[in-house]
């Protein structure tokens, strides 16, 4: 198995991860809708949003797995990340269409165990300073391939995933002096109880 290479940037992308605040959060029902219609139009068993931590990836939304994270060292999300030549939209997914054929990943623990990978396509979730972050991505227990049809339609559709996650830095903040706002304020309270209870 071949780990994912870490990033020469991977501090500052992990802190644009952080600024999101969006690590550990509950599950919401915007980007479980993503996930959805992905594992319908692909007619895939997973669908996915995942965030590539330091030492994880950790699913924001997730279909058709019950994990809430896995190590780093066997994402294949962490290997879409490291993906080049991000402003060409035909670099932005990763495809694999048979694992036990690609010698990154025919004996990664992900492929010989439960979920038991064989496909796998990832669209690459960039920050709005450009940073990737994780991925919208499609899984299958079986070898497929993408038309090209397919992969203009995962591409749109990862395109508004990562729109839904960008719009998350300007929810909780006043767009010009960056104050929390009302929303942000409630949120900050509820955590700060929710730490206090537990």
């Amino acid at each position: 198995m071949q780990e994912p290479p870490i990033l020469i940037n991977d501090a500052a992308r992990i802190s644009s991860l952080v600024k999101l605040d969006v690590l550990d959060t509950p599950p919401e029902e915007r980007f479980d809708r993503i996930t959805r219609l992905a594992k319908r139009m692909f007619d895939v068993p997973i669908a996915l949003i995942s965030l590539v931590d330091t030492e994880r990836q950790w699913f924001k939304s997730k279909q058709g797995l019950s994990a809430e994270e896995t190590p780093r060292k066997y994402s294949f999300c962490a290997h879409a990340i490291t993906l080049p030549s991000m402003n060409n939209p035909a670099h932005r997914i990763m495809e694999i269409s048979d694992t036990l054929q690609d010698q990154r990943f025919h004996d990664n623990p992900l492929v010989t165990g439960d979920p038991h990978i064989r496909f796998y396509a990832g669209f690459v979730l960039q920050s709005y300073d450009e940073y990737n972050l994780g991925t919208l991505c499609i899984i299958d227990d079986k070898p497929k391939k993408l038309s090209r049809e397919e992969r203009e339609a995962f591409f749109d559709l990862g395109m508004v995933a990562q729109n839904a996650l960008q719009s998350l830095r300007y929810e909780d903040r006043d767009l010009h002096t960056g104050l929390y706002n009302r929303r942000g304020f409630y949120s900050v309270v509820d955590y700060a109880l929710d730490s206090c209870i537990r």
